[in-house]
């Protein structure tokens, strides 16, 4: 928790709620957060547990307690919760006094269901950094076999030494 924390049952509060797995964090993460603290008093972050990854056919790098702790030690964000399902998102927004939910505009239309509750906003992606994309490329590299980075690393060897 951080050390002043906001009361949220004060109507005047105006509360920003997201969701995220938040794997593998990265600037479009920290960027998202950062725009969302900006539109609100206090911002809740509810970050996907592994089972609910699952569930929806997700595999994480980082498990849910690490990517927590990364998500909760960042100073814009007021409270992580834990994101089980999908039903929990009204459930959230009521309980939090909610006033704008919002998250990326990939997920655009998919929680307008949400704006009988509150604003609901889908905003716009950091250009050219996913953690899908991220992932692919470790997948590619990871892929490269064993002999063949021998090599590249040696010949990488012989030009550092080449350049000394």
């Amino acid at each position: 928790m951080k050390q002043n924390p906001i009361d949220i049952s004060h109507e005047s509060v105006k509360t920003v709620i997201t969701y995220g797995t938040f794997d593998m964090f990265h600037i479009g993460h920290l960027n998202l957060l950062k725009r969302l603290s900006e539109r609100g008093d206090r911002l809740i972050v509810g970050v996907s547990t592994d089972e609910f990854n699952l569930l929806k056919g997700k595999k994480t790098l980082i498990p849910y307690d690490q990517r927590a702790k990364i998500v909760e030690a960042i100073d814009c964000v007021d409270l992580v919760i834990p994101e089980n399902d999908w039903e929990q998102k009204v459930r959230d927004v009521q309980e939090y006094n909610v006033v704008t939910f919002a998250i990326g505009e990939d997920w655009k239309g998919e929680f307008d269901f949400l704006q009988e509750h509150c604003e609901v906003l889908y905003l716009e992606r950091t250009k050219d950094i996913s953690t899908t994309d991220l992932k692919r490329s470790l997948k590619r590299f990871l892929s490269i076999p064993h002999e063949d980075l021998i090599k590249a690393f040696e010949v990488l060897e012989l030009l550092r030494r080449d350049l000394e």
